[in-house]
């Protein structure tokens, strides 16, 4: 055993990159919301990249450690505490055993971000279930039992790789870090619906401001904002979805489908939202401002391409650094 929940947190779930491979059969991928935040962690570990982590959200989680282990904390700044004492997000510390781990969510500030990602060296030991660790909430699949964590829950970590402790004190570089870049909009390609809107529906869809809504979840995330036109009708004969569709009903209020979308729907697609943006629209709260940005599939692939390039660079600083 390693980690005990002594807090939950808000919600707190394990997390790795997904499962893939089962949507024929009506099963969502879910994983992470920011898959780069929780790639860059377990890499500043000497973990594998898809190792499973705990996806935070917010504020709360307080656990201890039965054995010591390294972390590090991604994405968001949720202002973590080791044994009372402030620890900087993308560092990796170590843990004694006996240790006490606290994530305050303070500051939680509208474009500071509300997901963080804490890896463990060796990653996150729960049952595999259809290739993926990953929780998905609505079907009680996967993770900790099915569900997010819960106080008096023990989760196990596997045995980390050698050296790990001297990952400890390394620092992720700032430029290769993802950043939430509060104001860039969100890069889309168009849907495969686009035919169904008019021409003034996709003006406004392009050219005018969207917000947050309160209801946003893992599943989607709804925009409140000026009406989408449609030619006709909101409904399609149900096809599928993929990570970022851009759904609009009837209202004209558009629905981005996140990490645990539902395999099939039946509303109109004006577009999808890359994968490096839909990471970024994961770490806005409600009433949070976010805009569309028309791009090519090719430049939708460059900042995925960059970051590959970047997660290559910090694998190597991070070996330079245990070979000191």
């Amino acid at each position: 055993m390693s980690l005990l929940v002594e807090k939950p947190g808000m919600l707190t779930l394990v997390q790795d990159l997904g499962r893939w491979g089962h949507q024929f059969r009506g099963l969502t991928v879910s994983g992470p919301m920011d898959q780069f935040s929780l790639r860059m962690g377990n890499v500043m570990l000497g973990n594998d990249e898809n190792d499973a982590a705990l996806e935070v959200t917010l504020f709360g989680l307080e656990i201890s450690f039965l054995e010591e282990r390294c972390v590090a904390l991604t994405g968001a700044d949720l202002a973590m505490r080791i044994d009372g004492v402030p620890a900087a997000s993308w560092t990796a510390h170590h843990v004694r055993q006996g240790g006490r781990l606290a994530i305050t969510g303070l500051p939680a500030l509208p474009g500071g971000g509300c997901r963080s990602y804490l890896c463990v060296s060796g990653g996150v030991d729960v049952p595999m279930v259809m290739g993926s660790r990953s929780t998905f909430t609505r079907g009680k699949i996967g993770g900790y039992h099915g569900r997010a964590l819960a106080a008096g829950d023990v989760v196990e970590t596997f045995d980390p790789k050698p050296l790990w402790r001297k990952s400890a004190g390394f620092v992720c570089p700032p430029e290769l870090r993802p950043t939430l870049y509060r104001d860039e909009p969100l890069h889309t390609m168009d849907g495969p619906q686009i035919d169904a809107f008019t021409q003034a529906g996709i003006d406004t869809f392009y050219n005018e401001p969207y917000v947050v809504a309160n209801e946003v979840d893992r599943m989607g995330y709804r925009l409140d904002g000026p009406k989408i036109e449609h030619k006709t009708r909101a409904d399609i004969i149900s096809d599928g979805i993929v990570h970022g569709s851009v759904q609009v009903p009837g209202e004209g209020k558009p629905i981005v489908l996140m990490s645990d979308r539902q395999t099939t729907g039946g509303y109109t697609k004006i577009a999808v939202v890359s994968t490096w943006s839909v990471a970024r629209l994961a770490q806005k709260m409600p009433g949070e401002t976010v805009r569309f940005h028309k791009v090519t599939e090719h430049e939708a692939v460059q900042y995925l391409i960059k970051f590959e390039r970047d997660l290559r660079r910090l694998d190597e600083t991070r070996a330079s650094y245990r070979s000191r």
